[in-house]
């Protein structure tokens, strides 16, 4: 196999752009031969912008259409677990955008799947690219800062208006999303906080609901971390913040490292050192690694399974704040939080109308990079 033949489900907003590059001939070593949404309307404007390429309205009929050996699953959260799962046992390799699922009890069954199935399983954890992240990473785990003693991330730049939240019917409930700024915009950086610091041993969170706009979910979070040696954590993100900030700060016995406005500065008793922040294209990068990973062998810079991580944190922080701020022990009681996030699903309203507008377009834009 010369090249990775893929189909991209759901070409919504990240969707089109992954079909995008890859019609374009952007990504190495892949060739988009199919595209599935469930929006007859949208299907007719795929005809116009992908001219030739196979449309289905049904997943498991692109799956089963043997035109494909990888899919891209770009849907709302919650179809992510079963389609992954579908396309793992009919043979095909998966890229999920993330998160993997809505719930970590529902993780498990793409994660077994593609084990079973020995298929390739990839998450779409595209900030993990980053040339300041990777460092921080290194820096952490090789002791130059001595050991971790804490952390705080203030992520409070993920700003989105109204218009955002209508632009799709799923966005900003219960039932559509399963969560709110922890869950869609913030995955990223609850993944580089564990990846880079580690899990902890519990936390506690205060999740604001619909605070900033009119949604039903969280549009502003406080996560505090108790790591095994003692450390602390602090992580507060929103997407209410006009003029938010992005800085994380982590410290240790022989130093501290912090990662702000593009800039990665290390401060020892040997001395100071800063690096700068330099351009890349993380999804295209982790496309190309996907890619590489299923035709070479190439280790995947994201495996599906430690998507895990970040949604345990996620459901962690919402059981935290449901039960009114308590210590929540990482795993947690995953039968306890599938029941009340079923309980929030249940009063869940949907939107009785949508805007179709498409909001950033067939390419990766400045919406995806590492917004400082």
């Amino acid at each position: 196999m010369n090249k990775l033949k893929v189909g991209v489900i759901g070409v919504g907003t990240i969707g089109t752009a992954h079909a995008g590059c890859i019609y374009n001939g952007e990504i190495e070593g892949m060739e988009l031969c199919a595209l599935c949404d469930n929006d007859k309307g949208r299907i007719e404007e795929l005809k116009n912008d992908f001219p030739n390429i196979p449309l289905f309205e049904n997943s498991s009929e692109l799956i089963k259409s043997k035109l494909v050996d990888a899919v891209i699953i770009a849907t709302p959260h919650y179809f992510h677990p079963e389609i992954s799962a579908f396309a793992f046992e009919n043979n095909c390799h998966v890229m999920c955008e993330k998160p993997i699922a809505v719930y970590t009890l529902d993780a498990n069954e793409p994660i077994n799947a593609g084990k079973e199935n020995e298929k390739t399983f990839a998450v779409m954890l595209n900030q993990r690219s980053n040339k300041l992240f990777k460092l921080a990473k290194e820096m952490v785990a090789s002791g130059e800062i001595g050991e971790m003693t804490g952390n705080v991330w203030i992520i409070t730049n993920w700003y989105r208006t109204q218009e955002y939240y209508d632009s799709s019917s799923w966005r900003g409930t219960w039932q559509g999303e399963g969560g709110g700024v922890l869950m869609n915009q913030a995955p990223h950086n609850l993944d580089l906080w564990q990846w880079i610091c580690g899990m902890p041993k519990r936390i506690k969170a205060i999740c604001y609901e619909g605070k900033h706009h009119n949604i039903e979910v969280e549009d502003e979070a406080i996560i505090y971390a108790e790591y095994e040696n003692g450390a602390s954590g602090v992580f507060i993100t929103s997407t209410g913040c006009k003029f938010g900030t992005n800085r994380f700060e982590i410290t240790g016995t022989k130093g501290k490292i912090v990662l702000e406005k593009g800039t990665l500065t290390c401060e020892t008793e040997k001395g100071v050192k800063i690096i700068e922040d330099e351009e890349y294209n993380g999804h295209k990068e982790l496309l190309a690694n996907f890619a590489r990973s299923v035709l070479k062998g190439e280790k995947l810079i994201a495996k599906g399974e430690e998507g895990l991580n970040q949604l345990m944190l996620c459901n962690g922080a919402y059981l935290s704040s449901w039960k009114g701020g308590e210590w929540i022990d990482l795993p947690f009681d995953e039968g306890e939080y599938l029941n009340l996030l079923k309980s929030k699903v249940e009063k869940s309203v949907p939107k009785s109308q949508e805007s179709k507008k498409n909001l950033f377009g067939k390419s990766y834009k400045d919406k995806w990079k590492t917004n400082w």
